[in-house]
């Protein structure tokens, strides 16, 4: 092989990766505005896009556009494995603690239940108490951050059909799960009032990988008695700020 055929073979797989990209950050893009968005000529683009769907990459939608295919959850499932999310976050969890004088944890969701991977807990006497490897419903306090980012026919599958109650003040109707779920896609961050433990209120706000998919979520845990509105507030801004922090170092800065 002459430098020649190789820097076209280079060439190639430079131009599928970016047609990738494009498709990730727009779902059901269309043939003409990825080669106007990365200003190639439809016959390139539109090889590239065959090679993607042949190794399972792309798949095309119903109107004619591209989204990201099953081959790429194979490929996101390894990464999430191989990226050490517990140490990236770790010392943003000891900072955040730091700053609000409350328990810190890092969630991930296992099939129907977030799992606790990590924690930092202040000095203080009065605190919640965090256990790594405590399992949560996704359902119900701050763990339905990692429900409410997912598509809506997999929330519809992680719901139970009879919620268990662990508080007065636990959703246990499927159609008010929903309309929370919502709520916190909107918003960017869940707030939680005694849901899971009457005396315990929550803040919590999930780390995203490039292109919107959660990774897992963070919170804050008090205890209510000494938690007012203007401490809630102050929570929104650091958790979604200290989320946001982790996200953009597993994406790279991205």
């Amino acid at each position: 092989m002459n430098p020649e055929e190789d820097l076209q073979i280079l060439q190639s797989v430079d131009l599928s990766i970016s047609v990738l990209m494009e498709i990730a950050k727009h779902a059901d893009i269309r043939l003409t505005e990825i080669a106007q968005n990365l200003g190639e000529t439809k016959p390139r683009i539109l090889r590239s896009l065959r090679t993607l769907k042949h190794r399972s990459f792309v798949q095309r939608t119903e109107s004619g556009g591209y989204r990201l295919g099953n081959a790429i959850l194979v490929l996101g499932t390894a990464a999430s494995t191989q990226i050490d999310l517990v140490k990236l976050a770790s010392p943003i969890l000891e900072s955040l603690s730091q700053k609000v004088n409350e328990t810190v944890q890092l969630r991930i969701r296992d099939h129907a239940e977030a799992l606790c991977i990590a924690k930092f807990e202040p000095s203080r006497d009065l605190r919640v108490h965090a256990v790594v490897g405590r399992r949560r419903p996704l359902y119900a306090g701050s763990s339905k951050v990692l429900l409410a980012f997912l598509p809506e026919e997999l929330q519809a599958e992680l719901i139970p059909g009879r919620p268990d109650r662990m508080t007065p003040r636990t959703p246990v109707d499927r159609a008010r799960i929903l309309v929370e779920l919502r709520r916190v896609r909107e918003a960017g961050y869940c707030i939680s009032h005694g849901e899971v433990s009457e005396q315990l209120v929550s803040v919590a706000a999930p780390i995203l990988a490039f292109g919107g998919s959660v990774i897992g979520g963070i919170n804050i845990a008090a205890p209510a008695f000494r938690t007012q509105q203007a401490d809630l507030d102050r929570y929104v801004a650091l958790v979604t700020a200290a989320a946001r922090e982790i996200s953009e170092g597993l994406s790279g800065g991205r």
